[in-house]
């Protein structure tokens, strides 16, 4: 008998080919059965991505002819290197096929193991493929399926016979992908066929690589009730569409992954994603990244769009004309309005205190942390030997991108303490500030001033590092910005608007992005400060920028608005919160309608990629929001607005911003502000609505509801473990592996290399640390890095180049091993883990659904 068996992504289908008299196609699920069909046809609401096309000629009265069709499906298969895994239970799991001669009794002991209903696929094959050979084995390998190491030089010597057997297969199954992608992902006109009657497609989901699975059976014994089930699975689909829309509405990203499955639930939903001009072939695309020869502030100015932009209630609106203004007909750029904000805002906090929603999202949460840890038990050294398979690339020589960065602190103490040093050596009679009394002052008489000279300046004295007396000290923390303890240094050497227009700062900052480019494989985003007490801040930076040449193809810069209103109102330098909005955004609205208003702004926005939104988040307030919170122009208390009235006026304000922009043809901005360090959950409930990615995200370990949601959304956190260490969290209780582990998008940052770093790289410090500490696999490091490209700012062109031309796609059709040296099995492990997670969140909606239907 001739048995093949298919097992869908989505619609979880079988069909079964039995050779004798009759054909019998069987689609369980939601597709049909058929009989004596000469036609493999696709059900209405199925997701099959392989199709028998000129199968006319084929004799329904001749189940022969009919057995010959699915033969050269089979012989596609078993080109493309499948391997062999068992139906299971699982709903949403990549194409994988089985193709096996039953005689009486042969093959009766290949089944995958089972123990207490969870199957352990695809071990039979691995044993039998990688094995070493019979005069190898050893003499207890029968006995015992663990090794004793009674001959050490023949232990060694088989370890080694099977990483290479391994290394082999895996450099083969990668030489074939080559070949796929470099075709296109398609066959060619003569491949795989032997006549012109027959072709099939390669689907991109083809290529899944062979590894162990583990499935888990009898979902309807579930522990938990079904009511607790149904309520828990529409909070989460509920919060997942509010976090859906935002993004849409601001331009943002949001994973297609997710979006498609809130399409299945939603008749009237519509998601377009972010349109690249992709090239769709590996040989289309150059070897090394694309370089602006040009003058990078080369930039066309376009005429002025005449445009009227006023703030109402402080939101910034776009008028055509006066006459607009009169009628109050601004264009129709959706934001969300404040009460909507608010009503969300306090929908989502009432889910994160749901009894069954946190007891729910506890166990799945625990799920993926052993399913994770089984996975590397069962398939680490198969991902190693993947690693091995790959030519030049290894953990060194992958993009890995700094997400997290301030730009006055982006050196180390010592590079800080050589700058001062050759500075002052080299010009000393450089007028660089004034004294109290205004008098001008020259960086000599400054230092003399202090009673110091450059012989006596060590890294001590500098006392920029934060120690244990910063922890849980923010004000301490602070302080270390302040070279020997006087502002007066900072403000010379770590500022950009000062008496010399910033040049120490540009020249610092433009060493540490040599350095970068001279590692080649190093990237930053650093942070540049827009306080929002004047007018012409930006105007400011935008010239410190150009001036001196802040480009480089290794950076790009976010700009970071501290939370400091009440200062500022204290000081009597702003009135209301109004006077704040505008300082930031205006100039913004002004150089989008009109570049020549602000020139150099125009040419250096096009190397900003988003804001931020820094603070110390330990600062006590009130978390949410009421109706009848005061607008911006009515707000003039000293008291400092609360976290989540910053962070909606900024979004509202950042999302008509991008819908001018994109009219316009110019980049857009994306929020990434810091959030979860400290203080109430809230603030993670803020950054799950509004921002594309989060910096930081401990407090995540505290909700577990909130932490399931940031997977299910894949969510980027920016994590600075160092950082963390000296100020709020010890180490050894940081989050980071346990959230790698159960699948949440985290990326390694550096924060502050002047207060915790000691060494040129700073990046890579923070790599080693974590490895050592947490003994992370060289696929974890590999992990983390390619999280890292995917959450910053870079342009598309340069992702393509980082991660490969199709990194967009879902699975491990976006994974291109040659650049990121993450294995595909482990990329195949993350999306089926995340494909079944949603899959039996939205199945429980769906029967909540035909439930209620069939009440009424």
């Amino acid at each position: 008998m001739f048995d093949l068996a298919t097992d869908y992504v989505v619609s979880r289908n079988y069909f079964v080919l039995h050779g004798s008299a009759h054909l019998r196609i069987r689609f369980a699920a939601n597709c049909m059965i058929v009989q004596n069909e000469t036609v493999l046809r696709d059900h209405a609401k199925s997701n099959i991505p392989m199709r028998i096309a000129n199968a006319d000629s084929a004799d329904s009265d001749n189940p022969c002819s009919l057995i010959k069709v699915f033969l050269k499906l089979f012989k596609l298969f078993e080109m493309s290197q499948r391997g062999v895994i068992s139906g299971g239970n699982s709903s949403n799991r990549t194409p994988r096929f089985i193709y096996s001669t039953f005689k009486d009794s042969e093959d009766a002991g290949d089944e995958s193991p089972t123990f207490n209903g969870i199957s352990v696929t695809g071990v039979g094959s691995s044993l039998k493929s990688y094995s070493p050979s019979q005069d190898g084995d050893l003499p207890n390998q029968l006995s015992a399926p663990y090794e004793v190491p009674h001959f050490p030089i023949e232990q060694i010597e088989n370890k080694l016979l099977m990483q290479r057997q391994l290394s082999s297969k895996a450099l083969k199954d990668l030489e074939e992908k080559r070949s796929h992608l470099s075709m296109g992902g398609r066959t060619g006109p003569n491949s795989i066929r032997d006549d012109q009657d027959y072709r099939f497609n390669i689907d991109e989901h083809d290529y899944v690589p062979h590894f162990q699975r583990v499935s888990i059976s009898g979902e309807d014994t579930c522990q938990t009730t079904a009511d607790d089930i149904h309520r828990a699975a529409s909070f989460l689909v509920e919060a997942l569409c509010i976090r859906e829309r935002y993004m849409r509405m601001s331009q943002q990203s949001f994973p297609t992954t997710t979006s498609r499955f809130i399409h299945s639930v939603e008749d009237n939903y519509t998601y377009h994603n972010i349109v690249h001009e992709d090239k769709k072939t590996i040989a289309d695309h150059p070897i090394h990244v694309p370089t602006n020869d040009e003058n990078p502030w080369d930039i066309d100015f376009y005429p002025s769009k005449n445009l009227i932009i006023k703030p109402v209630n402080g939101v910034f609106q776009v008028y055509e004309n006066e006459e607009a203004v009169k009628e109050n007909k601004p264009r129709d750029y959706p934001y969300p309005l404040l009460e909507t904000y608010i009503s969300d805002l306090n929908k989502i906090c009432m889910m994160m205190a749901d009894g069954p929603l946190k007891s729910f999202c506890f166990k799945r949460l625990c799920y993926l942390s052993s399913k994770y840890q089984l996975h590397v038990l069962l398939n680490e050294v198969h991902e190693l030997a993947a690693q091995k398979a790959v030519p030049h690339r290894d953990f060194y020589n992958i993009r890995k991108v700094d997400t997290h960065l301030h730009a006055a602190s982006c050196m180390n103490q010592k590079h800080l303490l050589r700058f001062i040093k050759k500075t002052i050596r080299t010009q000393e009679n450089e007028i660089v500030t004034r004294d109290k009394n205004g008098k001008l002052m020259t960086l000599k008489e400054v230092f003399e001033s202090m009673n110091l000279t450059a012989y006596d300046l060590t890294v001590d004295m500098l006392d920029v590092h934060a120690d244990r007396n910063t922890f849980h000290r923010f004000d301490k923390f602070n302080a270390k910005y302040n070279p020997i303890g006087e502002s007066r240094l900072r403000e010379v050497f770590l500022k950009t608007d000062n008496y010399i227009r910033g040049k120490y700062m540009g020249h610092i900052i433009k060493e540490v992005a040599f350095d970068l480019e001279e590692s080649k494989y190093q990237n930053a985003e650093p942070r540049l400060s827009i306080y929002g007490k004047t007018m012409d801040e930006w105007d400011k930076l935008a010239k410190w920028g150009v001036e001196y040449n802040m480009y480089s193809s290794n950076v790009r810069y976010l700009v970071q608005i501290p939370r400091l209103f009440d200062i500022y109102k204290s000081n009597k330098i702003l009135i209301n919160f109004q006077q704040f909005l505008n300082n930031v955004f205006q100039p913004l609205f002004e150089v989008t309608n009109d570049p020549s208003s602000h020139p150099e702004l125009h040419k250096f926005l096009q190397f900003i990629i988003g804001f931020d939104s820094v603070d110390d988040e330990s600062k006590p307030e009130n978390p949410l929001l009421d109706r009848d919170v005061s607008v911006p122009e009515e707000w003039t208390d000293e008291e400092n607005p609360p976290y989540s009235y910053y962070q909606y006026y900024t979004f509202a304000n950042l999302t008509v911003l991008n819908h001018l922009r994109s009219e316009l043809g110019l980049n857009t901005f994306v929020f990434r502000p810091h959030c979860g360090e400290a203080g109430p959950y809230q603030h993670l409930v803020c950054g799950f609505m509004l921002a594309e990615n989060i910096s930081h995200g401990l407090l995540l370990r505290k909700v577990p509801a909130l932490q399931y949601l940031y997977y299910l959304a894949q969510i980027g956190i920016a994590m600075s473990p160092l950082s963390n260490n000296s100020l709020f969290l010890n180490y050894y209780r940081n989050p980071l592996p346990e959230y790698l582990a159960r699948g949440l998008v985290v990326s390694i940052s550096t924060d502050d290399p002047l207060q915790f770093h000691f060494t040129k790289e700073p990046l890579m410090e923070e790599y080693s640390i974590a490895a050592q500490v947490w003994k992370l696999s060289s696929c974890d490091m590999c992990e983390l890095a390619r999280y890292s490209v995917l959450m910053s700012g870079f342009p598309h062109r340069y992702k393509q180049h980082w991660l490969g031309p199709n990194y967009t796609k879902e699975g491990v059709a976006g994974n291109d091993i040659t650049r990121t040296n993450v294995p595909d099995i482990r990329i195949a492990f993350r999306y089926e883990t995340l494909i079944e997670e949603l899959s039996n969140i939205f199945k429980a909606v769906d029967r909540v659904e035909k439930e209620s239907v069939l009440m009424f």
